[in-house]
């Protein structure tokens, strides 16, 4: 029998090879639910329902559900943390803090609640939409810049655009290389807005980068930490390092 399960903490990491040591390569955040694909002693083998990413999860931060259970979340009012931590307290008054990104199922607008299985939660403070991408993108300016990260403790700059992405209501694939797959392209940089996504790639033509355009053709992306750099038809120029860092290949508009 087909087994899912579903992230209740605040974020898991999700590694390359069943080990402790192994490489972070993306983390599961609160309310992402998972298939799970084979099951030794101490780890598990999952894919992500959000974007089919695979990787091995600790068996001791797994909760398996009933696939009527996942069946039920998808088909239930939610909403997604987009604030760099969104404070909750469960039914024994235990307080957890959620990175932004994380999926709150069976949300009550009217007391701020809301329940996964027989967990009942509540935001300590009401819930409030963001939709604007300049001061949506700006919270996290300066977290560093983290491999495999999702949070605002750590981003790779994939990790970062798909976050802002999902709270923005767009669901993307996990990676850069993935990404580009994704919208329409735009011909001219003159013709770019706020919210489309710059691609960036290496000698070879590999997509090794991604982030997203503001105004004034200012860029916000994750390399080093989360930064705010200038963008034209050559690539990133780093206003710290005086130099270009990136060189542009593709913009494409996901958003309308």
């Amino acid at each position: 029998m087909t087994k899912y399960g579903i992230c209740e903490t605040s974020l898991i990491p999700i590694r390359k090879e069943p080990n402790d040591r192994s490489e972070m390569v993306s983390q599961l955040l609160f309310g992402e639910t998972f298939k799970v694909l084979e099951e030794t002693v101490k780890w598990t083998y999952i894919k992500l329902n959000l974007d089919n990413y695979t990787g091995w999860v600790d068996n001791k931060e797994v909760r398996l559900i009933l696939e009527e259970d996942l069946e039920r979340f998808q088909n239930t009012p939610y909403v997604i943390t987009n604030k760099i931590s969104t404070k909750v307290r469960n039914s024994a008054d235990e307080l957890l803090i959620l990175p932004p990104g994380c999926t709150l199922f069976n949300f009550n607008e009217d007391d701020n609640s809301f329940f996964i299985g027989r967990n009942h939660y509540k935001l300590v403070e009401k819930y409030t939409e963001i939709t604007e991408i300049n001061k949506l993108a700006k919270q996290f300016i300066n977290a560093p810049y983290l491999w495999g990260g999702k949070n605002p403790f750590g981003y790779d700059c994939s990790g970062f655009v798909q976050v802002i992405y999902r709270i923005l209501g767009e669901d993307l694939p996990r990676d850069a290389g993935q990404q580009v797959n994704t919208g329409n392209n735009i011909d001219f940089i003159s013709d770019a807005k706020p919210g489309d996504l710059a691609f960036f790639d290496d000698e070879e033509g590999n997509i090794i980068h991604v982030g997203i355009i503001l105004k004034s053709r200012d860029i916000i992306h994750s390399s080093g930490k989360v930064r705010i750099d200038k963008l034209d038809q050559q690539g990133i120029y780093n206003i710290d390092l005086k130099k270009y860092t990136h060189k542009l290949r593709v913009i494409k508009r996901v958003l309308n």
